[in-house]
């Protein structure tokens, strides 16, 4: 299935769509105004070029995972592990 199709079924069961992507709002801002709080898909790129211009505008909101320090960048799988993290946090808070 495309992934246009994927995400609006996901849309119709009360799914948001975020993406992780280096243009992205500061996850923690995110997760303050209640964007994590219910179902949430996440969409992940290439660990070197990131997602397409044309998967970014399939998502709700972009997101980046903010680096504190001298650090370049973070790998794919920590950035996921971060992201799903805070999804995981936030919708426990809310009691989901």
């Amino acid at each position: 299935m495309p992934l246009a199709a994927t995400l609006e079924r996901l849309r119709a069961l009360g799914t948001r769509i975020l993406a992780a992507d280096v243009s992205g709002d500061d996850l923690l801002a995110v997760r303050s105004d209640g964007h994590l709080d219910g179902p949430t898909g996440w969409l992940f790129g290439n660990e070197a070029r990131g997602l397409t211009d044309e998967q970014l505008a399939l998502a709700d909101r972009a997101v980046i995972v903010p680096i504190y320090g001298h650090a370049e960048s973070l790998n794919l799988a920590t950035a996921a592990a971060v992201c799903l993290y805070e999804s995981a946090f936030a919708q426990r808070a809310h009691g989901r």
